[in-house]
């Protein structure tokens, strides 16, 4: 029975949790149990431990006794969000560089090439969510987590703040134009690793984070009434 409980748990746990990062459940929004208990079709039991986890995500807040909403993001915490992730990619990418395997190396001169060539024509075959596009981002993210190694740590500190980082760019609106400077911009990491240099590695992830907080203030500035 706990087993069941557990797993009806992490069922409403991955359903809220992409709700929220896809802007499904908009910041400010109430997170009631009964109500999402019925959307999801479970008892409130496993609705209540999601509650939990998404708390600990930061992706809910709670306002007082039983008052649950979605948490909210503005542009003081964007600015934190990257002031943490220049610390842990910029680190992260050069320990990538100097500790891949040769066959993680050939799998980020892979990714450097598919970054390569990702165009607006190609953005605009994939589905209006970009799905595709991110999951060759989550692929190299999942390339740098193995490459680390023995820093798993760095690794799970690195897992928290992609999903906050996932629902921001939903939030900032994503245009095909930014991803297509994104692309090349993966891809100039993805070459760096490969090649082993741990320095380039870095400055191109810096260059990443740049562009990306300078874009995606831009938008939410643009999206301010």
């Amino acid at each position: 029975m706990a087993q069941e409980s557990g797993t009806a748990a992490d069922r409403a746990y991955a359903t809220l949790r992409a709700a929220i990062i896809d802007g499904e459940l908009a910041p400010g929004s109430s997170l009631a149990e009964v109500d999402q208990a019925q959307r999801l079709g479970m008892s409130r039991t496993p609705v209540r431990e999601a509650f939990a986890r998404l708390i600990d995500d930061g992706l809910a807040t709670e306002l007082g006794p039983r008052t649950l909403v979605v948490s909210s993001i503005d542009a003081d915490d964007v600015t934190a969000l990257f002031d943490l992730r220049r610390a842990l990619d910029e680190q992260a990418a050069r320990l990538a560089a100097a500790r891949a395997t040769p066959e993680q190396r050939e799998r980020f001169r892979t990714l450097a090439e598919r970054f390569d060539i990702v165009t607006a024509s190609s953005l605009a075959d994939d589905d209006a969510g970009r799905h595709g596009y991110y999951a060759l981002v989550a692929e190299f993210d999942n390339a740098i987590d193995h490459a680390l190694g023995r820093s798993r740590h760095l690794a799970s500190a690195l897992v928290r703040v992609r999903t906050h980082l996932a629902r921001v760019r939903r939030l900032a609106h994503d245009d095909d134009a930014r991803l297509v400077a994104s692309a090349s911009e993966h891809g100039a990491i993805a070459a760096a690793i490969a090649d082993g240099d741990a320095e380039r590695a870095a400055h191109a992830t810096h260059l990443h984070l740049h562009n990306a907080l300078t874009s995606i203030h831009a938008h939410l500035k643009g999206s301010t009434p």
